[in-house]
């Protein structure tokens, strides 16, 4: 394991190379944002945040994160108007666009680095205005409480979590953000104690001291704000990767886990998925992504209820223009008729209304327990069909997302596993069809 451990620092520790750039870009753009920024009397100070304030940025992942403050007695309105002009005009050279989370704020790359320019209010600890206002809590609670040994176990700790694929706590992924992480470390030391720990977690998992009972799959306080459980955010399907590839990982170390396995599909089960692919116009990343989610657990609803068995579901997009729900069925294709169970014939009311309503099916009979039951052709049995009507005919009340609705009003297409060429959908098919070996280790 220590020579693994090695391995894994020398690719996650940033080269003197990558930390001369980001210094130099940081200082430039931290000054544009501050020279747009003492236009505004609202704005009290602006400083750099998120993992390169922090010290526990990856190699090769360069980003940066201004935060603008504002006095707290800035209105709403005000708040989100000034934060926008301040990001769009101090990287107006940069192609800049907003994107969202709790409030707008502005986003650009510049020279491959994302850069994001984000408000928040100049507030005392725990009196938080916005979900921004914490962050220059947490970058001084990081440099206060890690030195640089911790800082680059925190490293280690994002590295693997970028190799079994559940890094990142935007609405994308769902999986463990930066944050999360040096939290993580902060609480248990090391990279291997909480991989130790984690191989035995327990359903809702408490770590650290919670002033009030949440309900999740891990319960993680946020140690600058005993009221906010950062484990909301992380999907219970992630934390179950990230359990099993601490006890895969512990029982057989390799770089593996931190350099990535790539997925190809299982193609037994390509034949059974489904994929509805559509164009939509472009908006925010964070918009798009949840929009398409819902729009996926949506339809899987609506399979279900006509008889078709979703055993798992997923939603992409490019967050360029393009953008797909996809399912995986036990078949796309049923069989062509069903059995409706009726009510025991001694309860006369209710057997001669399922009578009534059933008379023109194929059959109705009395079971040996005395039901009536009744059997009919589908009006679908064919997943395609199924879904062709619904989105065409009867898109209103699939209960897809009207933002998605009137982007899949303009067209979409219907596709099976073989029919996709797209990039970001065949990922995301492989991801669907195939089994995680680094994840559902079988050795003992």
């Amino acid at each position: 394991m220590t020579q693994v451990l090695g391995q894994a620092r020398k690719i996650s520790v940033p080269t003197k190379q990558e930390e001369e750039k980001m210094k130099t870009l940081s200082d430039f753009l931290l000054n544009l944002v501050k020279e747009e920024a003492s236009k505004y009397i609202q704005v009290v100070s602006v400083e750099l945040g998120g993992s390169y304030a922090k010290g526990t940025w990856l190699r090769g992942q360069m980003d940066l994160d201004i935060f603008v403050k504002l006095k707290k007695e800035t209105d709403e309105k005000t708040f989100e108007e000034i934060g926008k002009k301040i990001g769009f005009n101090s990287m107006k050279k940069f192609k800049p666009y907003v994107r969202y989370s709790e409030h707008p704020y502005v986003e650009a790359e510049v020279k491959g680095i994302r850069v994001n320019v984000v408000p928040c209010y100049d507030v005392e600890k725990g009196q938080w205005k916005s979900a921004a206002d914490r962050s220059s809590f947490h970058t001084r609670f990081i440099l206060e409480t890690l030195d640089q040994a911790k800082k680059d176990e925190v490293r280690l700790l994002k590295k693997f979590l970028k190799g079994v694929n559940i890094y990142g706590a935007e609405i994308a992924k769902e999986g463990f953000g930066g944050y999360v992480a040096e939290v993580l470390i902060h609480h248990y030391g090391s990279f291997t104690s909480l991989l130790e720990a984690a191989s035995n977690f327990t359903q809702g998992q408490v770590i650290g001291s919670p002033t009030k009972k949440f309900d999740s799959a891990i319960v993680l306080i946020d140690p600058i704000d005993s009221n906010r459980n950062l484990g909301t955010a992380i999907s219970t399907q992630n934390i179950g990767r990230f359990i099993l590839a601490a006890r895969a990982f512990l029982k057989k170390p390799s770089l593996t886990f931190f350099t990535g396995k790539k997925v190809t599909p299982n193609a037994k089960n390509l034949k059974n998925t489904i994929i509805v692919k559509f164009n939509y116009k472009w908006r925010s990343p964070d918009i798009i992504w949840g929009q398409v989610k819902r729009g996926a657990t949506a339809l899987a609803g609506q399979l279900e209820l006509s008889g078709f068995e979703v055993l798992r579901k997923s939603a992409v997009t490019d967050e360029k223009s393009e953008a797909a729900m996809l399912f995986l069925l036990g078949s796309t294709i049923i069989e062509k008729f069903m059995v409706k169970n009726g009510p025991d014939i001694y309860r006369r009311s209710d057997s001669e209304n399922f009578v009534a309503k059933n008379s023109k099916n194929m059959l109705t009979w009395i079971d040996d327990n005395g039901r009536i039951l009744s059997m009919k052709e589908r009006d679908f049995y064919d997943s395609k069909k199924f879904l062709q009507f619904l989105l065409k005919k009867n898109l209103s009340q699939s209960g897809i997302p009207s933002g998605i609705g009137s982007d899949i009003r303009q067209g979409f297409k219907i596709l099976d596993g073989k029919q996709v060429a797209s990039k970001s959908i065949k990922k995301a098919l492989a991801e669907l069809t195939s089994t995680d070996g680094l994840v559902f280790n079988s050795r003992k």
